[in-house]
């Protein structure tokens, strides 16, 4: 299935091809110099990362200008790779390097080429921040950078809340081209095995049909096909264990919003991440890296009215979509896939005087495994027609902005009867994760109110087709809403109380004026032995039921309209 757009007997710079990976010095200056000397070659400075320097984006076969080549990007087929969101797994700068020498050499394209763009180090703080043993398990290079970025957070956790610069520099190159396909290029940590590359999809219960089928039925198998015909690679799913070991059963990633692959799917993008293996020489997960990066753009190429058909098709079920799945979890059903590992055993540590996993890459085999694919939604919601945000969260609405939601502003105040979430429960996490207390296990109850809206409050319609980010965002309990990453915390805290000694002069007329308050108060002061010898509780309990109770508690500024 190749097809061969390069020239025939191209021999790469031999630099990229070693056990060495460029700093962001010399990777920068070598794409500048390409740009100016290779017409083939556009590079531009789409913002600076957290650490103050430039992310660039780099492009062939654009149109030669900046506005044009965004504009053929966002009309025509186009690829997007990231490289270096964990700069200590650089396999994808090597191998996008490697490309462009072999695309400089060529004497032309093909006209069925697409345009193929990929960021060359999207993690700039942790590219500086470089030696030769932070990664402890991993074979080369001889240096690379750091995972962490600047202010030691891991970008792959931050599409959503989008706390670094580097990631709103992402949304602004990632919605400038809007992609068709996506690969974010990593190496693994975990078991080992025979394959030197991996791959993650997206769920196949989380995609849109028309998402789910291109890429169940075309793009995967003859990705493999041509893998193993072409560079004679395996192509297998990413090992994320069931158990200690592979013999244990594999279970499909869940690729959240928060991640790359799981963020560029909310957009309806063919998603993947690539996973080369830590204990393979660098050299060799460089190659095959760049067989999977030119076989994805060759299948591409070749499939360019389906792609954008199923994307468009896939978009409108999106935004037509009447409810809105989420938390999903594997429903313990599973297939049998032929796996190639090693051997394993438990021998003791002679100086620990444990047993230890050891793999014996002398003693490969094939047989089969349990793959846990098959996954389910925990939640499932009626979709508004409407969200309201209120004008005084700036950092929701500047989030929703860069991600391109089509909203407006309310332009007088107006009193509308709209439905409330108000937030019941919630676990704070005992560690921070990523620079946030998460809140999980949320559990939200709906209502209705008369709500005093101001004019400059956001309006968002659901039919659009970033629906699907929407969604995940604005819905409380979605596993990476705005909630649960701490923009709505506020709210979560009572701002008035009383003076025992001055409300309980009031409790008579309140029970007086409220009979079903009466009749409650009453009956938990029969029931309850404590909440009777307690002052405070019985004046809670009264207080939390007036009117002199505050009614925005745990309401959330989010409201929605069915």
């Amino acid at each position: 299935m190749c097809i061969p757009f390069l020239g025939n007997n191209i021999i790469a710079q031999n630099k990229w091809k070693g056990n060495t990976t460029p700093t962001y010095y010399e990777l920068s200056e070598h794409l500048i110099e390409l740009s100016k000397t290779s017409e083939k070659v556009e590079l531009y400075n789409m913002g600076k990362s957290d650490y103050g320097l430039p992310i660039y984006v780099c492009i062939v076969n654009g149109a030669k200008d900046s506005l044009a080549t965004f504009k053929k990007a966002r009309k025509e087929t186009t690829i997007l790779f990231n490289n270096a969101i964990h700069p200590g797994e650089p396999d994808g700068i090597n191998a996008c390097l490697i490309w462009l020498d072999e695309v400089i050499a060529a004497q032309e394209f093909s006209s069925e080429m697409p345009l193929v763009a990929f960021i060359p180090a999207y993690n700039v703080g942790g590219m500086i921040n470089r030696s030769s043993n932070s990664r402890a398990n991993q074979n080369g290079p001889n240096e690379y950078g750091f995972r962490g970025n600047a202010q030691n957070l891991d970008l792959n956790r931050d599409f959503v809340k989008m706390d670094s610069k580097n990631a709103f520099v992402y949304s602004k190159i990632f919605h400038g081209l809007d992609p068709d396909v996506f690969v974010d290029n990593h190496v693994s940590n975990g078991a080992d095995y025979q394959y030197t590359l991996t791959y993650i999809s997206s769920l196949n219960n989380r995609m849109p049909d028309a998402i789910k089928k291109i890429t169940n039925e075309s793009l995967l198998p003859d990705l493999e096909i041509d893998l193993h015909e072409n560079y004679g690679i395996d192509l297998f799913p990413y090992v994320d264990l069931k158990g200690r070991t592979p013999e244990g059963g594999i279970v499909s990633f869940n690729d959240l919003p928060r991640y790359s692959m799981g963020y560029t799917a909310l957009f309806q993008a063919l998603s993947f991440t690539v996973e080369t293996h830590m204990l393979k020489p660098f050299p060799k997960r460089v190659q095959a890296t760049l067989a999977f990066m030119k076989s994805l753009i060759s299948w591409t190429a070749q499939h360019k009215t389906l792609i954008e058909k199923s994307r468009l098709k896939a978009r409108k079920s999106i935004a037509t979509s009447k409810t809105f799945s989420f938390d999903y979890d594997s429903d313990g059903f599973c297939d049998s896939i032929l796996f190639k590992g090693y051997a394993h055993s438990f021998p003791k540590h002679h100086i620990t005087g444990l047993e230890r996993l050891k793999y014996d890459s002398l003693a490969p085999y094939e047989r089969n495994i349990a793959h846990y694919k098959s996954f389910k939604p925990k939640k499932k919601v009626r979709v508004p027609k409407y969200y309201f945000v209120g004008r005084q969260e700036k950092d929701v609405i500047k989030r929703l902005k860069a991600n391109k939601v089509i909203m407006n502003k309310l332009k007088n105040d107006t009193i509308m009867q709209l439905g409330i979430f108000e937030v019941a429960d919630y676990q704070v996490s005992k560690h921070p994760y990523e620079g946030h207390f998460k809140l999980n296990n949320v559990k939200v109850k709906l209502g209705e109110r008369s709500v005093a809206l101001k004019a400059g409050d956001i309006r968002i319609a659901s039919n659009q087709q970033n629906a699907s980010f929407i969604h995940s965002v604005l819905q409380p309990e979605a596993e990476d809403s705005y909630l649960t990453w701490n923009f709505f915390d506020s709210y979560l805290q009572q701002k008035e109380y009383f003076s025992s000694y001055v409300f309980i002069d009031k409790i008579e007329e309140i029970l007086n004026n409220d009979p079903a308050l009466r009749e409650a108060y009453d009956s938990r002061m029969k029931d309850d032995k404590e909440f009777r010898e307690s002052e405070w509780a019985q004046l809670y309990f009264i207080y939390k039921r007036s009117p002199y109770f505050e009614k925005s508690v745990n309401v959330l500024p989010v409201f929605f309209q069915f």
